[in-house]
C-alpha cells in the first residue's frame, strides 16, 4: 500500500464528530492495517507532517500514534530515516487472532467446535445452564427476597469495623477454622453426619467438591455410577474429568443397579438419596444398607449429594447416608445455595479422617480460595441461631407454596397430569403424556415468560426417557403461582 493509497484508505475510514478521538481512530486503523498484512513488514509509512496535510488533522496527533505504534513494536522509526513496519509484527510473536475476526464477533460454529478439545465441545453442547436465574418456574433457586439482610449486614459491618488481615487473605486448607467447627455441629444435630471440624472442607459448592473428590479419588477412563436421571451439572463436571459415566436407573427405593452392573464395580458413585434429583425419590434403608456394604466390599466411593435435605413437608429430615457408614466410604456434599442464597458460593464436604489432610491441601493448591470474610460471617450467623431459625421459617413458606402450586395444577388438569417428588424440597416434577415432547413445552413456556425444565433432558438417553416438567416454586411469590401456572397451562395445551 502506498503512501498516497494509504492516506485515501484512512481518509475514508476516520468518523469525525462521532465521540471517538481522532487519535485511538489513526492508532486503530494503522495497526488493523499491519496486522492484516495490508502493509507489510517493511513499508514505509508516510512523514507525520504529510500524513497530517492529508488528512487535515493536527501533526502532533500523527506523531504521538507513530510513537504508540513504535512502542508497542508494530513499527521502528529513527531520526532521518523515517517510519518503518517492523520485520516481526505482533501476531507474528504471540500468535494473536486474524483482525478479520473482530473479538465481539461470534466465530461459525464449525470454528468453535475446531478449537475445543472433544470433552469442551461436548461440556458446551450438552450444557444446561439457563439465562433465567430467577421467576416462576425456575427449579431450585430460594426465595432471596427473605434472607434475614439485617442480621447478616449487622455481623459484615462488624468484622469490617476492626478487620483482620488473617481474613483478607487467602484461605487455608480446608476453610476457615471457626466455619469449620460451626459447621460440624450443625451437620452432627441435623444430618446425623459423624465428623469432626478437621474432616470437613469448605468448597465453593456442590460442583466443585464434586470435581476435587473426582480429582483426588479417582484417573481418567475409572467408572462412575451417577444416577439415571440426575442432575445436569454434576454429570457435566464428570464429563470433562475423564470418567467413564455408567448411568443407573433409579426406581422407588433409588438407584437400582442390575446384576451386571454390580458385576463391574466402580471407583466411585454419585447419589442424592434423601432427596433423588430430579425425581424426589427417598433411598430406602434396605438400598442404603445394600449400597454401603458393597462400597466396603469393593473398595468403592461414594459421594452423597445432600442438596436440599433441610426442605421436606410434614416430617422431619432424613438422616444422611454418611451417618450409616461405618468403614468410611462416603464423601458428604452440602451447599448454603439452597439454604441461604445462590450467590454465596460457599459449600463444604465432608470426609473421611483418613483423607483430611490431603483434601485440605489440594483444595489449597487448586483453587486457592478466598472468601474467608463471607466464611467469618456464616459461621457467626450459624453460631447464633440464625440459620437454623431461616430454615425453619422458609420450610413454612415454601410448604404453602408447594400446595398452592399442586392445588393450581389440580384445578387446571385433575389426575391427568400427576405431580411427583413434591414431599421434599423446591420443586416439583408434573407429568406429561406418554409420547408428548416435554423440550417443546418448555420452549413454548419460555415464549410466555415462564421457566420449567423438560425432565428429559436430566436422562441420559433423553429420546427414551418419560416426559415431564420440573417446576419450582420457592422463588415464585404466593399470589404469583397460580397465574403464573395458568400462563404455563396455556404452553402446555398448545403443545400437546
Amino acid at each position: 500500500m502506498s503512501a498516497s493509497v494509504l492516506s485515501d484508505w484512512l481518509a475514508q475510514r476516520l468518523e469525525r464528530g462521532n465521540g471517538q478521538p481522532i487519535y485511538r481512530q489513526l492508532h486503530r486503523l494503522l495497526q488493523q492495517a499491519i496486522l492484516s498484512r495490508d502493509l507489510p513488514a517493511g513499508s514505509q509509512l508516510p512523514s507525520s507532517r504529510l500524513l497530517a496535510q492529508e488528512l487535515s488533522i493536527g501533526r502532533n496527533t500523527v506523531t504521538q500514534v507513530y510513537e504508540q505504534l513504535t512502542l508497542e513494536g508494530y513499527v521502528s522509526s529513527g531520526t532521518g530515516r523515517g517510519t518503518f513496519v517492523a520485520d516481526s509484527a505482533p501476531d507474528e510473536i504471540v500468535g494473536v487472532r486474524d483482525v478479520g475476526t473482530p473479538a465481539t464477533q461470534s466465530a461459525p460454529p464449525a470454528q468453535v467446535r475446531r478449537a475445543l478439545s472433544v470433552r469442551g465441545a461436548r461440556l458446551v453442547a450438552g450444557a444446561g445452564v439457563s439465562k433465567r436465574q430467577w421467576g416462576a418456574f425456575m427449579p431450585g433457586v430460594p426465595d432471596v427476597t427473605r434472607f434475614p439482610a439485617r442480621v447478616w449486614t449487622r455481623l459484615h459491618n462488624k468484622y469490617w469495623r476492626s478487620v483482620r488481615p488473617d481474613l483478607l487473605t487467602y484461605a487455608p486448607g480446608g476453610g476457615l477454622a471457626s466455619l469449620r467447627h460451626a459447621l460440624a455441629d450443625y451437620l452432627r444435630a441435623s444430618r446425623s453426619v459423624h465428623c469432626t471440624p478437621e474432616q470437613i472442607i469448605v468448597t465453593t459448592g456442590i460442583h466443585q467438591s464434586v470435581d476435587l473428590a473426582v480429582r483426588l479419588l479417582s484417573d481418567p477412563g475409572d467408572v462412575i455410577w451417577t444416577e439415571d436421571p440426575c442432575y445436569w451439572g454434576v454429570r457435566s463436571v464428570l464429563h470433562v474429568s475423564g470418567l467413564q459415566s455408567r448411568p443407573i436407573p433409579v426406581d422407588d427405593e433409588g438407584i437400582n443397579p442390575s446384576a451386571d452392573d454390580l458385576a463391574q464395580p466402580p471407583k466411585l458413585m454419585l447419589v442424592t438419596p434423601s432427596h433423588q434429583y430430579p425425581l424426589g425419590t427417598v433411598m430406602s434403608l434396605a438400598r442404603r444398607r445394600m449400597l454401603l456394604e458393597y462400597a466396603r466390599q469393593n473398595r468403592c466411593w461414594i459421594i452423597e449429594d445432600d442438596y436440599d435435605s433441610e426442605f421436606r413437608y410434614g416430617s422431619r429430615p432424613l438422616a444422611s447416608l454418611q451417618g450409616l457408614d461405618t468403614s468410611e466410604q462416603v464423601i458428604y456434599v452440602g451447599s448454603f445455595g439452597k439454604t441461604l442464597f445462590p450467590g454465596l458460593r460457599i459449600g463444604y464436604m465432608v470426609v473421611p479422617g483418613v483423607l483430611a489432610e490431603s483434601f485440605g491441601t489440594a483444595s489449597a493448591e487448586l483453587y486457592r480460595e478466598g472468601q474467608l470474610l463471607q466464611q467469618a460471617i456464616l459461621a457467626e450467623f450459624i453460631n447464633e441461631g440464625h440459620f437454623t431459625s431461616h430454615i425453619r421459617k422458609m420450610r413454612t413458606l415454601y410448604g404453602q407454596r408447594r400446595q398452592a402450586l399442586l392445588d393450581a395444577a389440580t384445578q387446571r388438569y385433575g389426575d391427568a397430569l400427576p405431580a411427583v417428588g413434591g414431599d421434599a424440597g423446591l420443586h416439583l416434577v408434573i407429568q406429561l403424556p406418554e409420547g408428548s415432547d416435554d423440550r417443546l413445552v418448555a420452549a413454548a413456556a419460555l415464549e410466555r415468560n415462564i421457566v420449567v425444565r423438560p425432565l428429559s433432558g436430566y436422562y441420559a438417553r433423553p429420546a427414551q426417557a418419560p416426559s415431564g416438567l420440573l417446576l419450582g416454586y420457592a422463588c415464585v411469590a404466593d399470589e404469583e403461582i397460580a397465574p403464573a401456572f395458568s400462563e404455563l397451562a396455556y404452553a402446555i395445551d398448545a403443545i400437546l
